[in-house]
């Protein structure tokens, strides 16, 4: 019985990303300096989280695989001016889940059950695309001033 427990508490702890796909994005946005061009590249990632245990015969097992997909983005932006930014930046949470059972056993079906939901991937990059246009634009203001004021 300690061997079960210990067993279950061991894979409450495991975990593991998969990427599943990428999706690119690209789009000039206006700023004073002059126009900037925006290369958005998301990866949606899905982690499995074992928790639960296997109960001795006779009784239920209450093993389960709780899923989730982030998009982890990759932004590269090119002023006018010939300036560089880069940000890493992960929206979280895009769709989750959980299956009975093992993990490994779910691996297959959750892939396809991410896919499924991720078929608006496009709407998804250009969505944070949009929300880092205010954050973009504040980099690219604090690298103005800072070369401007020497």
């Amino acid at each position: 019985m300690t061997y079960i427990l210990a067993t279950g508490l061991i894979l409450g702890v495991a975990s593991a990303t998969v990427p599943a796909a990428t999706v690119d994005h690209a789009t000039r946005i206006d700023h004073h300096s002059g126009p900037v061009d925006a290369r958005y590249r998301g990866t949606v990632a899905v982690s499995h989280r074992q928790v639960g245990s296997v109960a001795p015969g006779g009784r239920a097992s209450t093993l389960r695989c709780m899923w989730s997909a982030n998009m982890v983005v990759d932004r590269h932006a090119t002023a006018a001016t010939g300036t560089t930014m880069t940000r890493n930046f992960v929206r979280n949470d895009i769709a989750s889940g959980s299956r009975a059972g093992w993990c490994d056993t779910h691996r297959n079906s959750i892939a396809k059950e991410v896919a499924a939901r991720m078929q608006d991937m496009n709407g998804h990059i250009v969505a944070v695309a949009q929300e880092d246009h205010d954050v973009l634009r504040a980099e690219l203001d604090r690298a103005h001033d800072k070369t401007r004021n020497g």
